[in-house]
């Protein structure tokens, strides 16, 4: 099963080796792990997204909060948080195919932020439902390179639900 965990934590050196070594340590395959700085510059925030069943996840949990530096940790259920992912692609583009390159990064919202004569790199933000058919439709022209930031989530607020 897969799950979305957002870990606060004193933004001090080693805590994400634990933290990250507690997840590997428990079986659990990490597909994202985002960490960086809050507001406050006392504190980070690692969101990790993992695949693993429930009763693990509980013990993961349980476990994450007794680390010194943890100061809060929150498993978002489907539905409960905003939830975004950054991605930039470098895509193969002729003076053929780059209009319609363009016209598929309109119809996502997606921006082009480099371009060369034989490529562009697109910058493009979203849930998984909207990445994932973006980056097919562009299969065919080649896709060069692509990086992800990993996901980023925080709880939505009852009144904006």
């Amino acid at each position: 099963m897969r799950h979305t965990l957002s870990v606060l934590v004193e933004n001090k050196f080693g805590v994400l080796a634990r933290v990250s070594g507690m997840f590997s340590g428990r079986g659990f395959n990490i597909d994202s792990l985002n960490v960086a700085p809050t507001h406050d510059p006392a504190l980070s925030r690692i969101t990790a997204v993992l695949n693993g069943d429930d009763t693990a996840l509980d013990m993961v949990t349980k476990q994450l909060r007794k680390l010194i530096n943890v100061v809060e940790v929150v498993d978002f259920h489907a539905g409960e948080a905003v939830q975004r992912e950054l991605l930039l692609t470098r895509v193969k583009a002729t003076s053929k195919t780059r209009s319609e390159i363009m016209q598929i990064c309109d119809i996502f919202r997606a921006k082009i932020v480099n371009v060369a004569p034989d490529a562009v790199i697109i910058e493009i933000t979203g849930d998984e439902g909207k990445l994932t058919p973006f980056l097919k439709l562009l299969e065919p022209f080649g896709i060069l390179e692509i990086a992800r930031t990993g996901l980023l989530a925080l709880k939505r607020d009852n009144a904006s639900a």
